[in-house]
C-alpha cells in the first residue's frame, strides 16, 4: 500500500496540471485560441500567429502587432466515488489561477517577419483534502513557462514558411506526509523547436500544417526523504518527463469575406511518456522501493478534432465560437488522483472590438466538459483507484488587449 501511495505522490512533481486539456498540455494561449477552442492554425492572424502558425505572420498588416492577455481558470471540485467503500470517497479542492500571455509580430522586413510569444503551455495544480486521496496527491505545483522566438518568410504570394525556438522553463514543488515522506523542489531550462507551412491556393482558402517538437523537461533539484520522523536522505534529485510533440493540419475557408470556418486535426505524441524514473545523487537505502523504482506510464498518442467559426459582424466587431473533441492519453491502469483525466468536449465563444486604428480588445470563454470516468478492479489500476470520477470540468475566461504600431 505504501508503495502505491508513494508512486502517486512522486508522479505529482511532473504531471501537476490543469484538467481542461488532455494530459498536461494547455493549447489555449490567446484570445482567439480560447474563443475558437484552439481551432486556430490556418486562419491564425495578428500577433498570436507567432505562436499558433508563425508562417502566417507574412500576411499580417504591414505593422508591428502586440497582444497582452490574461486568462482566469477555474477548476471546480472533482468527486470520486469508490466501489469498495464510502471511506475511500473524496472531493478535490476548487482551483483558481491567473495566467498572463504575450505575443508580438514585427513589420515586414524584405519578405521576413519576426515574432515572439511568452506562454504557459502546461502546469498548474491539483489538490485533495480527503484522507484517502491526500495519501496519493496531497499538494504539489508545477510551473511551465515558454519563450518562443519565431520567424516567417514569404516564398511567394501563396506560400510561406516559418519556425522558431522553444525555450521552456519548468519549476516543481512537492510536499507529502505519510509513513514515508519527502520535500522536493526542482527546476530546469530546456529547448525544442517549431515549424510551420502555409499555403493559399485560391481566394478564401487557407491551408496549413504546424509541428511543435517534444521538449524533455530535465528537472533537477533537491530532495529530503524521511521514514517516519527519521531523515533518510538529503541531496540532489532529478527526473525527465516529456512535453510531447504536437502535429496539426488545418483548413480554413472564408465565405463572402465575412465568415471563416476552420477545421483542425491535431495529433499529440503522448506515447513518448513511457515511464517515470527518479534518480538521486546517492543511495537512498531502505526508501529505494518507494522512491527509486521506475513507474510505468505507457500513455497513448491522441487525436483532437477542432472546429472554429469567425464572423466579422461589422467593421469594428468580430464574433467567434468553437467546439472540440479531445481524447485522454492516460490508460486506466495508470490513471491517478493527481490527474483524473477523461475524454472531453470543449465549447467556446468570444468577441473582439476594434476601439481605434491602433487598439482593440476582447473577451473569450471556454468550457471543458469531461466525461465521467470509471476504473474497475479488472483494470488493475496501480494507484489505488476502483471507482468513478464525476464533475471533471473547467472554465476559462480570457481578456485581451491588442495594439498595432
Amino acid at each position: 500500500m505504501r508503495k502505491l501511495v508513494t508512486r502517486g505522490l512522486i508522479f505529482s512533481l511532473c504531471a501537476t496540471t490543469a484538467i481542461y486539456a488532455s494530459g498536461y498540455k494547455i493549447p489555449e494561449q490567446s484570445l482567439n485560441s480560447v474563443s475558437l477552442s484552439a481551432a486556430y492554425v490556418a486562419n491564425a492572424n495578428g500577433a498570436d500567429a507567432s505562436y499558433y502558425n508563425p508562417a502566417n505572420m507574412v500576411w499580417n498588416d504591414d505593422a508591428s502587432l502586440m497582444e497582452f492577455g490574461l486568462t482566469y481558470i477555474n477548476l471546480p471540485k472533482v468527486d470520486y466515488t469508490d466501489s469498495r467503500s464510502s471511506l475511500y470517497d473524496g472531493e478535490s479542492k476548487d482551483e483558481q489561477f491567473l495566467l498572463p500571455t504575450l505575443h508580438f509580430s514585427s513589420k515586414d522586413q524584405g519578405g521576413w517577419r519576426y515574432g515572439v510569444s511568452v506562454t504557459a503551455p502546461g502546469g498548474l495544480s491539483k489538490r485533495w483534502d480527503t484522507t484517502y486521496q491526500k495519501a496519493y496527491a496531497q499538494e504539489f505545483t508545477l510551473k511551465v513557462i515558454e519563450v518562443n522566438p519565431t520567424f516567417a518568410y514569404k516564398v511567394n504570394d501563396k506560400f510561406a514558411i516559418g519556425g522558431g525556438l522553444r525555450v521552456v522553463y519548468s519549476d516543481g514543488i512537492v510536499k507529502s506526509s505519510s509513513t514515508v515522506s519527502r520535500d522536493m523542489t526542482g527546476d530546469s531550462i530546456d529547448f525544442g523547436y517549431n515549424l510551420a507551412l502555409s499555403y493559399r491556393p485560391v481566394d478564401g482558402l487557407k491551408l496549413a500544417t504546424t509541428y511543435r517538437s517534444k521538449v524533455d523537461l530535465t528537472i533537477k533539484g533537491s530532495a529530503d526523504l524521511y521514514y517516519g520522523a527519521y531523515p533518510m536522505y538529503s541531496g540532489g534529485a532529478r527526473v525527465t518527463i516529456p512535453l510531447p510533440a504536437v502535429w496539426s493540419m488545418a483548413a480554413a475557408y472564408t465565405f463572402k469575406k465575412r465568415t471563416t470556418v476552420e477545421f483542425v486535426y491535431e495529433r499529440t505524441y503522448w506515447s513518448s511518456y513511457k515511464n517515470l524514473d527518479f534518480n538521486y545523487d546517492a543511495d537512498i537505502g531502505a526508501l529505494a522501493p518507494y522512491f527509486d523504482a521506475p513507474i510505468p506510464k505507457n500513455w497513448e498518442d491522441t487525436n483532437t478534432f477542432r472546429i472554429g467559426i469567425t464572423h466579422q459582424y461589422s467593421d469594428k466587431l468580430k464574433l467567434m465560437a468553437g467546439f472540440a473533441i479531445d481524447k485522454t492519453p492516460i490508460p486506466s491502469q495508470t490513471l491517478g488522483f493527481e490527474l483524473p483525466d477523461a475524454d472531453a468536449k470543449l465549447y467556446s465563444l468570444g468577441f473582439e472590438y476594434q476601439y481605434s486604428k491602433k487598439v482593440s480588445f476582447g473577451m473569450g470563454y471556454l468550457y471543458d466538459d469531461k466525461e465521467d470516468r470509471t476504473i474497475t478492479a479488472s483494470d488493475a489500476n496501480e494507484n489505488g483507484i476502483d471507482g468513478t470520477f464525476t464533475h471533471i470540468r473547467a472554465h476559462l475566461l480570457t481578456v485581451s488587449l491588442k495594439y498595432r504600431f
